[in-house]
């Protein structure tokens, strides 16, 4: 038994010594073996305070540029109370109904230091009260002055100083293929930026929009980005955010943005008067159809039949009549219903165009004075009245 303390003693001695010698001699060994333990790593640091340079391709500073004149907008809207709510029998049957206002929320564009947003009408459509919170945290009581659902767009007015702008692009210069970013507060959880391409131009007969002339983009489009920025490489605006294609609420790769050119002609008009004036002919065009053709006799290939002509409107008094094919606006061709409606909406009223159009086997051109374009009763009475 003492022998075998001894060996045990001596052993322990010989270890220490060694673990000695190589701590004294070789001390990385031992680090290197720490390491896994807790160990000091050995890593290689940026200087503090050293110059940071995008990286190639990097977005950052479209981002930065443009991110300032997005805001986050926040409505309120008074519940509306059951006319029976106060009927003691309803109110045993179906309890006290407690008024909850109904809040929503979206994203919009500060245009100008005066203080003007570009958003979307649905996002403030029938709010009682509206709140505006910038990128800065600053928040300011928004005042609607005007909309125009007909391209779903509405102008607010905010009182702050200082007001950081957008730079508005040149939407009719857009291509497909270029990178654009998408710039609003999906869901509540703050500003967000996501990038993409434009998908698809001219986009239309989507059923959202009277007027449709949609920029078609995969950069993540969710609920709370409705009115917010598409910007493009340059921070440059090129259109408002609307619309999303998704069966399952949130972003499926197909979101859709109003141009920049369209939303220009909106916020011009109502902020001088109030209202965006469009021009108005009053027909009722359809689609070119083999069966269309037939039924009036035309020989067109191509252009927006005409199915139905208002008595006295503008289209009745310069000649127009039903089966005659409006093949061009202008210098604007029209292909189909959509392309002849956002082509006379353009049109200032009281100015004549020109209007080319084919009669049966003849070709001919008409000089058409367009009227104010009408409130929804007379679409009402002309389902794509134009």
């Amino acid at each position: 038994m003492k022998r075998t303390w001894l060996l045990f003693a001596q052993a322990v001695t010989v270890l220490l010594a060694a673990y000695f010698v190589v701590a004294t001699l070789k001390p990385e060994w031992i680090h290197k073996r720490s390491t896994s333990l807790g160990g000091v790593v050995s890593i290689v640091e940026a200087p503090s305070g050293a110059p940071t340079v995008p990286a190639t391709g990097s977005l950052s500073a479209a981002a930065k540029k443009a991110s300032p004149a997005v805001v986050s907008i926040n409505t309120s809207k008074a519940a509306q109370r059951h006319p029976r709510s106060n009927d003691p029998w309803f109110r045993f049957f179906f309890g006290d109904q407690a008024d909850q206002p109904q809040v929503g929320l979206g994203s919009g564009v500060i245009v100008s230091t005066d203080g003007y947003i570009l958003t979307n009408n649905h996002v403030v459509e029938g709010a009682d009260e509206i709140e505006v919170t910038l990128n800065d945290s600053r928040h300011a009581r928004g005042k609607v002055i005007g909309t125009d659902p007909d391209t779903d767009l509405a102008v607010l007015k905010i009182e702050l100083d200082k007001l950081p702008v957008i730079v508005l692009g040149n939407s009719d210069e857009l291509l497909v293929g270029d990178q654009v970013l998408a710039i609003g507060n999906p869901f509540g959880v703050g500003q967000t930026v996501t990038s993409g391409i434009v998908s698809a131009l001219g986009r239309n007969q989507l059923g959202i929009n009277q007027f449709e002339n949609f920029i078609q983009t995969d950069a993540a489009i969710n609920p709370g980005n409705s009115g917010g920025a598409l910007i493009d490489v340059n921070g440059n605006l090129q259109g408002i955010n609307t619309a999303i294609y998704s069966r399952s609420g949130g972003s499926m790769g197909i979101g859709f943005a109003i141009p920049v050119s369209m939303a220009k002609i909106v916020l011009e008009g109502i902020v001088k008067e109030g209202q965006v004036r469009r021009g108005w002919i009053g027909v009722e065009p359809s689609d070119l159809s083999p069966e269309l053709a037939e039924t009036f006799g035309v020989k067109a290939d191509a252009g927006v039949i005409i199915t139905g002509v208002l008595q006295n409107g503008p289209a009745a008094k310069a000649g127009i009549r039903p089966g005659d094919v409006i093949t061009s606006v202008g210098e604007k061709k029209t292909d189909n219903v959509q392309a002849l409606l956002t082509a006379v909406a353009g049109l200032k009223p009281g100015d004549a165009a020109r209007f080319a159009l084919q009669r049966g086997t003849d070709k001919m051109e008409l000089d058409v004075t367009p009227g104010l374009r009408p409130k929804s009763p007379i679409r009402q009475q002309l389902p794509n009245n134009e």
